[in-house]
């Protein structure tokens, strides 16, 4: 799902955001921060690059014999035609 290192990174970039007044609250938020990111991404069906990247190269084969069998169907009834019309 997603890289715990990225959740972290938001989460940091979130605290650093907080004003110089509030430092000590800094950690708690993060944490706090780093929950909130985990539990509303862990809702979200996501999928990784990497199963990404396979569903679409299975999806541009899966094309590619589609498209294939059109033209050899094609071929078959334009054969068929030429057939009954002698």
């Amino acid at each position: 799902m997603f890289d715990p290192k990225a959740i972290d990174d938001i989460a940091n970039r979130l605290a650093g955001a907080i004003p110089p007044g509030l430092n000590n609250l800094k950690d708690d938020l993060e944490k706090t921060f780093q929950a909130i990111l985990q539990g509303a991404l862990g809702k979200l069906d996501l999928v990784t690059r990497e199963e990404f990247e396979v569903q679409k190269m299975i999806l541009a084969k899966t094309r590619s014999k589609l498209e294939d069998l059109e033209r050899r169907v094609s071929e078959m009834e334009s054969t068929s035609l030429n057939k009954a019309e002698m």
